[in-house]
């Protein structure tokens, strides 16, 4: 009989069969408790995890690694998955997933050869960060830097949404004179005028911060060197606002009125470009309020430095700066779903492949978040920064290294 008549009867040889199942490679994936930067998120979901033990995949998770998120111990291993208190045995799956980038102590704990996805915060990272992933011949994957079939970047705009959002009421919070603001309600009321916010970036993060504060009733003014994204947020906030490109007198200007200033630029390029002096800071209001969502990337404002959850402002030339690099780990269960539903078809996706080698040979999106593959350094912006040799990683795959 002929091969395409024993298909249509269901008499594929078992041999074939085999093959196409070959490919198919299970992954060992751990996620660890975060203690850095105050973070409560976890990256999957007790039903992502389900639906992954089901595909047949081990998974390991910390002790009350999802605890704050509302995922209890007991959700995660009836979805399948396994418990452990020992933080070193975690740290022995094939496949680590955090949603803080790791310390030097968990870099400590990597073992050769393994896949890290995480993101980065591009003012913590350190050449000795870098050189731990290199000698451990880590692929790692950084959040920041994957895109979708169409080129966007789905963690970064999952984050954006919510960041977006949040940043808003943050700073409404910070003007109060319980916060050493300068005690304006940031809507007004009737016969008092509303504040101004200045949002610096018309992408999502923009645009998500304009519609909540008009949505309080506040003025705002967005700058941003793409007159369509500019177009594109009018449309979607459904009204006419002032917009502007970043022209210095106009930007200067509409500072020195503000009582809310939002730095909300994302780079393809990784690092942020400086948009606002120390000088233009200098003439704001004096209680007025910065907000640098773009510090995970270095920032915009000349005047931001990293800050915590856990001590997340300080005052500079009599301005409160608010540069908290993981936002929406301050709504941590809504984060976690959003992450988890965008890694979950990526693990996938690695075990229909084969295992992360052969999903980053046919899936560029994911294959654009890699920093370091096999001992390399594959980020150009990052082997410029630390002065470190960059290996481009199509040349990497091509070599066969």
């Amino acid at each position: 009989m002929s091969s395409e008549y024993t298909k249509k009867l269901g008499l594929t040889p078992k041999e074939e069969a085999l093959m196409v199942a070959s490919k198919q490679a299970k992954l060992f994936i751990g996620l660890p408790k975060e203690r850095s930067f105050q973070d409560q998120r976890i990256a999957l979901t007790p039903d992502a995890v389900n639906a992954l033990v089901l595909q047949g995949h081990k998974i390991l998770i910390e002790h009350d690694a999802g605890k704050e998120c509302g995922f209890s111990d007991y959700l995660y291993s009836e979805a399948g998955a396994e418990i452990t208190k020992n933080t070193e045995e975690v740290f022995k799956a094939d496949v680590i997933i955090k949603v803080a980038p790791p310390t030097l102590f968990e870099l400590e704990l990597l073992q050769l050869n393994q896949t890290i996805i995480s993101p980065i915060h591009l003012p913590t990272i350190t050449k000795e960060y870098l050189y731990y992933l290199m000698k451990k011949r880590c692929t790692a994957i950084a959040y920041e830097f994957i895109k979708d079939d169409i080129g966007n970047y789905p963690v970064v705009r999952a984050m954006s949404e919510i960041a977006g959002a949040s940043v808003t009421l943050i700073a409404a919070e910070l003007m109060s004179n319980a916060n050493n603001g300068n005690g304006i309600l940031l809507g007004g009321i009737s016969g008092v005028p509303p504040a101004k916010v200045v949002i610096l970036g018309a992408g999502v993060v923009g645009t998500y911060a304009a519609k909540a504060a008009l949505g309080l009733g506040a003025q705002i003014a967005v700058f941003d060197n793409d007159v369509y994204k500019l177009l594109n947020l009018q449309n979607k906030i459904g009204q006419r606002v002032f917009t502007s490109t970043f022209n210095k007198q106009i930007l200067e200007k509409e500072l020195a009125d503000a009582e809310v200033a939002i730095g909300a630029v994302h780079s393809t390029k990784g690092i942020t470009p400086l948009l606002v002096t120390e000088e233009m800071v200098m003439q704001m209001k004096k209680g007025s309020v910065i907000i640098d969502v773009s510090i995970d990337q270095g920032g915009c404002f000349d005047t931001s430095r990293l800050t915590t959850h856990e001590h997340p402002t300080f005052i500079k030339h009599d301005v409160i700066h608010y540069c908290v690099p993981n936002i929406p780990s301050r709504t941590a269960k809504t984060s976690s779903v959003a992450l988890s539903h965008i890694l979950s078809p990526i693990l996938t996706e690695a075990f229909e492949m084969g295992g992360f080698k052969n999903l980053l040979h046919s899936n560029s999106g994911v294959c654009s978040g890699v920093y370091t593959f096999n001992g390399h350094l594959t980020q150009s912006h990052l082997a410029k920064k630390f002065s470190i040799k960059y290996t481009d990683l199509d040349l990497v795959f091509s070599a066969g290294i």
